[in-house]
C-alpha cells in the first residue's frame, strides 16, 4: 500500500528552526529563497527540513484550513506533442477536483540535482503533491526523501512508495508496430529510436529486437535519434542508402515525418519501396504524405490517470487501480507489402 501523508502531524517551522538552531524568521527566509542568509545556515536549515519532512506551503499561512490545493507538475523543456497533451489531461482533472496546476521545467538530459531543485521550488509554490512528467529512472535519498513527504507519481508509471501500476505498456506500443510490419511481408524490419534518455525509448528498443528474434529474425543494427524531426531526416537518409530495407519502425510520428521526407529526396517511395510505421498518432499524421500508420499513444488519458492517482494521494482517499490503456494500431497509407520495384528483396 502507498503511505498516506498526514497533513495534520506535519511539523511546522517551529520544528524546523529548533532543529536548525535558528529563528523562524531565518527559517522563512530560507524556504522563500531569500538571499540574505549565509551559506552555511541555509545549508542547516534546509537540511533540517529534509530530517523532519518539512513540506513547504507558500499559501498556506493565510488560508484557514493550511492547504493549497496545487499540483506540481516536473516536465522536460521541450516542444514534443505528447508534453502538451499529457498536460491537458493532467488540468482536466485538477480543475475538475478544485486543484490548480504549477509548472517546473528541465533542460533536456537533466542532472539528478535539477530535477531535486525543480522539486523544491514546487514546494516552495505550495504544491501538496508531485506528477514526474519526465524521465527520472533514479531515486536516491535524496530524491525518496521528498517523494516521502509529498505524494509524487511518475508519468507513465503511477509509483508511489513501492506500489506500481502501469499506464501504458511502451512494450506493447513496440510490438504492435513491428509485427504489423512482419504480418505484411517484411523480412526485417529497421528501427529509428528515440533518445536513450527516455525510458519509453529503451523499452520499444528492446522489445522490438525480442520480437524480430521471436521471428527467427537477427536485429539489425538500431538507428539512433533524439526525437526530433531533424534527427528523424538523418536517419531516413541512413534508410535510404540500404538497399534491401523495406520496413522502419520510428519511435514517434515527428521523426517519422523526417524519415519520409528523406526517403522521398532519395528516390525512395513510401509504402511501396519502404513502409513506414511509427508511435503516437499526433493531429498531423493522418495529413502526412503518405497518411502515416501510427501506434495511437492516449495522451490526455496518461495525465488525467496521473493527476487522479496523486489527487487520491494528497485527500487520503484508497487509490482506485489504474487499469492500463490499451496502445493502439492505427493503419493508414504508410505501410504496404513489400513491393518489386527499386530494391532487392
Amino acid at each position: 500500500m502507498p503511505r498516506r501523508h498526514n497533513q495534520s502531524q506535519s511539523p511546522s517551522q517551529v520544528d524546523v528552526a529548533r532543529a536548525a538552531g535558528v529563528s523562524t524568521q531565518t527559517v522563512s527566509r530560507v524556504i522563500s529563497g531569500q538571499a540574505n542568509v549565509r551559506p552555511e545556515t541555509a545549508r542547516r536549515v534546509l537540511a533540517a527540513v529534509d530530517e523532519l519532512g518539512y513540506r513547504v506551503h507558500a499559501a498556506a499561512a493565510s488560508l484557514a484550513s493550511g492547504r493549497t490545493r496545487i499540483l506540481g507538475v516536473i516536465e522536460v523543456s521541450t516542444a514534443r506533442y505528447s508534453t502538451s497533451a499529457i498536460n491537458v489531461g493532467i488540468e482536466t482533472v485538477a480543475s475538475e477536483e478544485g486543484y490548480t496546476v504549477t509548472t517546473a521545467s528541465v533542460s533536456d538530459h537533466a542532472s539528478p540535482d535539477s530535477f531535486l531543485d525543480a522539486f523544491d521550488r514546487l514546494e516552495r509554490q505550495g504544491a501538496e503533491g508531485v506528477i514526474l512528467l519526465a524521465p527520472v529512472t533514479f531515486l536516491d535519498n535524496a530524491m525518496g526523501a521528498r517523494t516521502e513527504r509529498t505524494p509524487t507519481v511518475l508519468m507513465h508509471h503511477l509509483t508511489s512508495g513501492v506500489g506500481t501500476d502501469t499506464v501504458v505498456d511502451q512494450s506493447s506500443i513496440a510490438r504492435l508496430a513491428t509485427e504489423h510490419l512482419l504480418s505484411l511481408g517484411h523480412r526485417t524490419v529497421w528501427h529509428v529510436s528515440g533518445d536513450d534518455y527516455w525510458l519509453e525509448s529503451r523499452v520499444r528498443r528492446q522489445t522490438w529486437e525480442q520480437v524480430l528474434i521471436e521471428h527467427g529474425v537477427t536485429p539489425p543494427p538500431v538507428i539512433p535519434a533524439d526525437w526530433t524531426p531533424e534527427s528523424g531526416y538523418r536517419a531516413g537518409r541512413t534508410i535510404a542508402a540500404i538497399p534491401d530495407a523495406t520496413a522502419v519502425f520510428v519511435s514517434s510520428d515527428e521523426m517519422a515525418f523526417g524519415v519520409i521526407r528523406a526517403l522521398h529526396e532519395a528516390g525512395r517511395t513510401v509504402p511501396d519501396d519502404v513502409s513506414v510505421v511509427s508511435v503516437d498518432d499526433i493531429a498531423l499524421a493522418a495529413y502526412a504524405a503518405p497518411a502515416l500508420t501510427t501506434v495511437r499513444q492516449p495522451f490526455e488519458a496518461v495525465g488525467r490517470a496521473a493527476a487522479t492517482r496523486v489527487i487520491d494521494l494528497i485527500e487520503q482517499r484508497e487509490p482506485s487501480p489504474i487499469e492500463p490503456i490499451s496502445a493502439e494500431l492505427i493503419v493508414r497509407a504508410s505501410t504496404a507489402p513489400p513491393g518489386s520495384a527499386g530494391t532487392a528483396r
